[in-house]
């Protein structure tokens, strides 16, 4: 039976309206709802009165105009990207139009991979962060009315090759980006895409003990630590089901993923094979499943042995 990912659930919310979820954050989402982005994008603002603004979003000027209008009166000082997806990093560019405020990201998309290529489906190749940050700095920010706020970045690759976390402190919060998304499991698409780095940065997150998780699409997180394990638990049963349908004959992802996907609209089925094409490749590159030719989407596999 298929691992039930728990407190997954709906929340009430109006497109360009400001959501206040702690003393320092609120949200406003993107009227961009899809079979990949849930209701749509979170646009996460931090702090009052000098706000940092995480994952601006599309390139959409409705929402851009919904930003501006919730930190009315207020300066933007710090724009965040988690990574470099359509649904989050363009609207950087049509933000700073109207604020002086410097984008931080780890890099530009692929950056670390140099076997991505530019255009990859679903890619802003366009963005390059003003700040290139690390694992581990520190950006800091805020007015001295509210105390200020700090935000420690964590690389958290897997679902992006330059996918970012931000964690408030004074909160102990994380903002996940689509590291772990309140809604569903998180697609992982090669070549950007990668499943060994996902399972390590489901590891590292289950080592931590943040207290809530803001993920960039669906509701707050409000008990990470067993949501992380549950998502854990789905890889591991993954894991399981190509080693199973391998012994049973289905040599190809395309052979597997209607029996796998099986209760998936199949209008889905392309992005499903992507990531169980990464579960494959995490097989092949521990050695548990082989392959005559190179690793692709299109090849035939068997177990090792």
């Amino acid at each position: 039976m298929p691992v039930k990912i728990p407190y997954i659930r709906t929340f009430d919310f109006e497109y360009g309206v400001v959501d206040s979820l702690s003393p320092l954050v609120r949200r406003v989402i993107a009227n961009n709802p899809s079979s990949f982005t849930f209701t749509g994008t979170g646009t996460y603002l931090v702090g009052h009165g000098e706000v940092a603004v995480i994952d601006p979003g599309p390139a959409d000027a409705a929402h851009v105009d919904a930003l501006l209008e919730a930190t009315a009166g207020e300066t933007i000082t710090h724009i965040l990207v988690t990574h470099t997806h359509m649904d989050h990093s363009p609207a950087c560019r049509m933000l700073q139009q109207h604020c002086d405020a410097r984008t931080w990201g780890f890099g530009p998309h692929g950056f670390g991979r140099p076997q991505v290529a530019e255009g990859e489906f679903g890619a802003d190749d366009d963005f390059i962060p003003d700040f290139r940050v690390t694992d581990g700095q520190m950006i800091k920010g805020g007015s001295t009315a509210d105390g200020g706020w700090t935000l420690e970045c964590i690389h958290t690759p897997g679902h992006a090759s330059n996918h970012l976390s931000f964690h408030l402190a004074v909160e102990n919060a994380l903002f996940c980006g689509d590291a772990v998304m309140g809604w569903s499991t998180t697609i992982v698409s090669p070549p950007d895409g990668n499943m060994k780095e996902y399972l390590s940065t489901l590891a590292l997150l289950s080592n931590r003990d943040d207290q809530i998780y803001y993920p960039t699409h669906g509701a707050p997180i409000t008990r990470p630590g067993e949501f992380v394990s549950a998502l854990q638990e789905h890889r591991r049963e993954r894991e399981q089901q190509v080693l199973e349908y391998l012994a049973d004959g289905y040599t190809s992802v395309a052979a597997m993923v209607p029996v796998v996907y099986q209760n998936v609209d199949p209008s889905l089925h392309p992005a499903a094979a992507r990531s169980l094409f990464a579960t494959i490749e995490c097989l092949a590159q521990q050695g548990v499943i082989v392959s005559d030719s190179a690793i692709t989407i299109c090849a035939d596999y068997k177990l090792s042995g």
